[in-house]
């Protein structure tokens, strides 16, 4: 996986300068998680949980998987990991 653009990159920071969606990348990294769970534990309505997984998984950081009638979020860690590797490559300290 990787971060193929800058224009890729802007996406994906927007996508986690929020809060909650940093939260739920964190609950569902481990494990795959439901919609449900990830309500009781992050004490949010529903409806706003539900948003910020439609947009991570528009972004691609999650991956929903279907296990009969329950739909499981998981964070996608090699997608999550490119953006920590574009970061790190990023110049710093005056340095190009």
């Amino acid at each position: 996986m990787d971060v193929g653009s800058d224009d890729e990159a802007d996406e994906l920071l927007r996508v986690l300068a929020h809060p909650a969606r940093r939260q739920i990348l964190r609950e569902c990294w481990h494990h795959s998680v439901s919609a449900g769970a990830l309500v009781d534990t992050l004490d949010l309505a529903a409806a706003s949980v539900s948003e910020h997984l439609r947009v991570l998984r528009k972004s691609g950081l999650v991956v929903l998987t279907r296990s009969g009638t329950f739909r499981l979020y998981r964070t996608d860690i090699a997608l999550m990991r490119a953006l920590i590797h574009w970061l790190a490559d990023f110049p710093h300290d005056g340095q190009s």
